[in-house]
């Protein structure tokens, strides 16, 4: 039951009786009950002064007055200037509650008839998933979630950045150095390997402009010139002529990397819909760039590279065609979006992409409308900030970053030892106990990294995310096989949960319906924010507010039948919506733990 509308239809019969105001749209403001007054809803009675031709206080005791006549659910009121604060009665709250543990899809909103596209992951294939590729992947997973709660058709995309110098770079380095090394005959996951040769060039590379600028160039040209990135150039060139040999390689490294990545995303339980390569989508960017020249809204210079002139719109000039004729990042993101709405008919597209980018979704939404697409005005970029460590940021080309499947295990392990301290897994089978620390596990990754808000950078450090008090997601995840617990024990003693006619909850397990209540508002809120942080600091304090429960009544031991009845489905309703939160951030709760 929603108090808003609730509250509105008897405000309007109010304003019927007391001053004759049929059928006439009057504005009704309501909002939330300061918490230093009494009430759970306020009116805001200004706008209601043509009407009632009353002083503002006058009106609103007016208005109270007849609610706490006419209606039972209000218990009393109280008048601050020009607001009326109301509370609802215990039996409105048992209503309230009634309609929430008897809605199974509690929270969902209704379909929008929208259809939102989430690209999120869009990983290189030159090296392996890392720590922040992990919160750009949890970050994406439970954004398409939280929007599908929302009511919108959600098309879960990858867009894997196959093609490109980088590409190059692992692949020349392990022509050089690789001495025909494969996953198989290493033993490491192939997404491993190949990152392990893009640092090797890097190594290459430092060690010839070392030696160039020994032999008296600058720095700058030596950067310039050294052979190993000559070389990986002219690969690219290779590459897009579609030179067999180049060819061959590409489609033989990038396999290695495809079949590691998809080790990683099944670990993290997260999937997609439809991945893109961008070996496939640059041709259309190619062939945009042409239709562009066409339109006046590139221009080709005197040594054959095509750009965008952006400075009436204050921005910059961007390149989006090499003077060789390679595209670049831009004309492939370009190529990829129309092919998106086109074959989608999309309404939204959402990128989650790290705040370096903001520039390159500027430029991309403002080419994209220059060249005559309305739908950009419909592309969000989710900017998130960067994860760092306590030792500071990572460097892909330094080999210093946070493998992905290294903290996976990490974590793992961690949940093992903290959990076997505890000591309370003895009846479990060693099968059992191993899908345990791995459910207590990912859920300490993924909460402690969706908790924060989007924006914010992160510190990450993984023994503060498994920690069964405070604001962890193993703190949930205990609160609910908790929960499980009490309600085997009172199905063993054969109590069925139930609200009989004749109890009535007390404050404090009305202040729980109450933040029951708000569960459908914060998914909304989320929804609207893109913001799944919203919903991860809401399960936690419902958690939170269960415990303080639980230490401070009594459940199953409680003499009044029919108390015990309504308390066990009270519990048992705090259960249910923890576990339809904690799934929008794709956690699991165990049964028990």
């Amino acid at each position: 039951m929603n108090q808003e509308i609730f509250i509105q239809d008897k405000v309007k019969n109010a304003l019927e009786a007391l001053y004759g105001a049929s059928g006439v749209n009057v504005p009704l403001q309501l909002q939330a009950t300061r918490k230093e007054f009494e009430g759970d809803i306020t009116l805001v009675v200004f706008p209601l002064l043509k009407t009632s031709r009353k002083a503002p206080e006058a009106t609103a005791q007016e208005i109270g007055e007849w609610l706490k006549a006419n209606v039972p659910e209000v218990e009393s009121f109280n008048v601050v200037k020009g607001f009326l604060n109301i509370k609802f009665s215990a039996s409105f709250w048992k209503e309230v509650y009634a309609s929430i543990a008897a809605d199974k899809d509690f929270g969902r909103l209704p379909a929008s008839g929208k259809t939102v596209m989430v690209e999120y992951s869009s990983p290189n294939t030159n090296k392996p998933l890392h720590l922040g590729h992990i919160r750009n992947i949890l970050l994406g997973w439970s954004v398409s979630r939280l929007l599908e709660e929302n009511g919108h058709k959600v098309i879960r995309t990858n867009i894997v950045n196959d093609r490109g110098i980088h590409i190059c770079k692992s692949m020349i380095a392990w022509k050089k150095a690789g001495n025909g090394v494969t996953p198989e005959s290493s033993g490491k996951k192939g997404d491993h390997l190949v990152g392990d040769f893009y640092v090797k060039f890097n190594d290459l590379y430092k060690a010839e402009v070392a030696e160039l600028e020994a032999k008296g160039m600058s720095k700058e040209e030596a950067e310039e010139k050294a052979p190993i990135l000559q070389e990986a150039r002219q690969m690219l060139v290779k590459w897009e002529q579609g030179d067999k040999e180049t060819v061959d390689l590409w489609k033989m490294m990038n396999s290695w990397v495809y079949a590691g990545f998809d080790e990683t995303y099944k670990a993290l339980g997260v999937s997609f819909d439809r991945i893109y390569y961008e070996s496939q989508t640059y041709l259309h960017g190619k062939s945009l760039v042409e239709d562009g020249l066409r339109k006046g809204v590139f221009e080709r210079m005197e040594d054959g590279s095509v750009w965008c002139d952006l400075t009436a719109d204050g921005l910059d000039r961007k390149l989006v065609l090499r003077k060789d004729g390679t595209s670049v990042y831009i004309t492939q993101d370009l190529g990829t979006a129309v092919e998106r709405f086109t074959e989608y008919n999309l309404d939204e597209h959402v990128y989650v992409v790290g705040n370096e980018q903001n520039y390159h979704f500027q430029v991309l939404k403002l080419i994209l409308k220059k060249l005559g697409f309305a739908w950009a005005d419909h592309i969000y970029h989710l900017s998130y900030g960067m994860v760092e460590l306590p030792e500071g940021k990572m460097k892909s080309r330094e080999g210093t970053v946070v493998d992905a499947d290294d903290l996976l295990e990490k974590m793992y392990n961690t949940a093992k030892e903290t959990s076997l301290e505890l000591g309370k897994l003895a009846d479990m089978s060693p099968e059992e106990q191993d899908g345990l620390f791995r459910t207590l596990s990912l859920g300490a990754l993924k909460y402690f990294i969706i908790k924060v808000d989007p924006k914010k950078t992160m510190l990450f450090n993984p023994k503060e995310s498994i920690d069964f008090n405070g604001n962890t997601g193993p703190f949930i995840q205990y609160t609910h096989a908790r929960i499980r617990s009490i309600l085997r024990k009172a199905a063993e003693a054969g109590y069925v949960p139930s609200v009989p006619e004749d109890v009535n909850f007390n404050e404090k397990e009305i202040s729980i319906i109450k933040l029951l209540n708000q569960y459908p508002q914060k998914v909304a809120e989320a929804g609207a924010a893109l913001s799944p942080a919203l919903i991860a600091n809401y399960a936690y304090d419902l958690a939170k507010e269960f415990n303080q429960y639980y230490h401070d009544v009594s459940i199953l031991k409680e003499e009044n039948p029919a108390l015990r009845d309504a308390r066990l489905s009270l519990i048992g309703t705090i259960a249910a919506v923890l576990v339809k939160a904690m799934d929008i951030l794709g956690i699991r709760l165990p049964e028990r733990m």
